[in-house]
């Protein structure tokens, strides 16, 4: 039997039980408290678990790093990656939530395969399927016909609906401009490249986000791997790539789509940020990263970032009252304590 179809049974096998992602109509009630988080690598305890538990999220959202499995391109097989996912599904906190939380998932570099990697990666099909096989989904699932992991469900009913999507900033990515000055602040690693023939999304991806923000929804939240709004860094971030970024801010535009709320992973640090220049509506994003991952004592310029950066273990969550019209973004440390937090009436997420 060939090595990958043997793989592939083996994670059906040892996560047979787990939870599935539920259809909208099978919700009991609305959404109200959603987590989400990233960068949670499986050579580490992984103690947050139990602060994520005690949330009582009705959806919990991985936003990439779910695993830590670098390998090399040039590799004929991707052993690392399956050995990571195996790994983890034998954490308990790591199972629990999985078994008893309904969930969705999106990748990021460490489980893509290629630490900052885009779309030259030669093994990105390979890490496609043990994405989705680890991840449990069905043989009809679209991502199993198309490029890339972007996703999109609606939860709730009219008045109370809310769309989740996860964009994929991997699979169509083009490459990032290098530093010229390795480690200076602000240069860290990449500079702002306007090369207007890069892209993030790419083309099939950007058709299909114009397309589901079309979809009627009270609340949106869009979860990228990589943070969208935030500057003043030089690491991974949308605003390497400017044209792409303001792209994403006129498409929510063109579609009229109220209610959007953003939310990233990466960094190895929790932090709130928010823009209102050349967007529809002023932006909200919160950074929850890591799970288990962290820098200490981060230090860098956030020129729209509300407070300062957490950097501690944490989670993201968001807090949703229909009732009184509200929104609210915080970063939990591992306690599950509001370490940061913004919140935002519904009504103010409207183009004007």
């Amino acid at each position: 039997m060939p090595r990958p179809l043997l793989r592939r049974q083996a994670i059906a096998a040892s996560v047979a039980g787990l939870a599935l992602p539920l259809p909208a109509q099978a919700q009991p009630r609305p959404l109200t408290r959603v987590a989400f988080g990233s960068c949670a690598d499986q050579a580490r305890p992984q103690p947050v678990w139990d602060a994520v538990l005690g949330y009582r999220p009705d959806l919990f959202l991985f936003l990439g790093d779910n695993v830590y499995a670098d390998y090399a391109t040039s590799a004929a097989d991707t052993a690392s990656l399956f050995a990571a996912y195996d790994r983890a599904q034998k954490i308990e906190g790591y199972a629990r939530l999985r078994r008893e939380v309904q969930h969705l998932a999106v990748w990021d570099d460490h489980d893509y395969g290629e630490n900052d990697g885009g779309a030259s990666y030669k093994l990105k099909g390979q890490s496609k399927e043990i994405f989705l096989d680890f991840w449990r989904a069905p043989d009809n699932d679209p991502r199993r016909r198309r490029e890339g992991l972007y996703d999109a469900r609606i939860f709730g009913q009219a008045g109370q609906r809310v769309q989740v999507i996860l964009l994929d900033v991997r699979w169509f990515k083009s490459p990032w401009r290098p530093t010229d000055e390795r480690n200076a602040p602000g240069k860290e690693r990449y500079l702002p490249d306007d090369d207007a023939a890069k892209t993030i999304l790419g083309e099939a991806q950007w058709a299909w986000l114009a397309e589901q923000l079309r979809q009627p929804a009270d609340l949106r939240v869009i979860g990228s791997g990589i943070q969208i709004v935030a500057d003043g860094h030089g690491w991974e971030r949308w605003g390497n790539f400017p044209r792409e970024r303001q792209k994403l801010y006129d498409t929510i535009r063109d579609a009229g789509a109220s209610g959007v709320v953003l939310i990233s992973g990466d960094r190895h640090l929790g932090a709130l940020y928010r823009e209102a220049t050349g967007t529809p509506y002023p932006l909200l994003e919160a950074t929850s990263s890591g799970l288990n991952k962290f820098f200490p004592n981060p230090r860098e310029a956030g020129p729209n970032r509300l407070g300062g950066v957490y950097g501690l273990p944490n989670f993201g969550t968001i807090d949703i009252d229909w009732w009184e019209g509200k929104v609210a973004l915080a970063i939990r440390d591992d306690a599950g304590q509001v370490m940061r937090r913004a919140e935002v009436r519904m009504e103010l997420l409207r183009a004007t």
